[in-house]
């Protein structure tokens, strides 16, 4: 991968209940992560929670490919359409339809320096 073409971070968000943190989070890592990281051209992700203190919590997951061919593998032909699981109704408040997608244009992780070593 050159340095002309840009890096793809894949976001989605909704809420589920503060008191579910643990569970959701436990579930998560079993559904979302594995098929993150079993997805080849995925370059990794993470889930972040923010409580907004009403009782409920926010939560984002934030994944990174190589190109929008490698979402593809993961998401199907609509990149555009969020991934749901079987369990995700007994936690999220919300299921919004679509996710967004951002082009990488200034990158301090070492995501690249993976990519031209592997």
């Amino acid at each position: 991968m050159s340095e002309t073409e840009p890096l793809i971070l894949r976001r989605w968000s909704s809420r589920i209940r503060t008191e579910d943190q643990e569970a959701y989070v436990s579930y998560i890592r079993g559904t979302g992560v594995e098929d993150y990281l079993g997805t080849p051209g995925n370059l990794g992700c993470e889930m972040l929670l923010r409580d907004c203190g009403d009782g409920f919590t926010e939560v984002s997951t934030l994944s990174w490919w190589r190109s929008m061919e490698s979402i593809r593998a993961f998401a199907g032909d609509d990149v555009e359409r969020a991934r749901y699981y079987p369990e995700d109704d007994r936690f999220l408040l919300e299921k919004p339809d679509h996710v967004e997608h951002h082009r990488i244009v200034v990158e301090g992780l070492g995501l690249r320096r993976e990519l031209e070593q592997s």
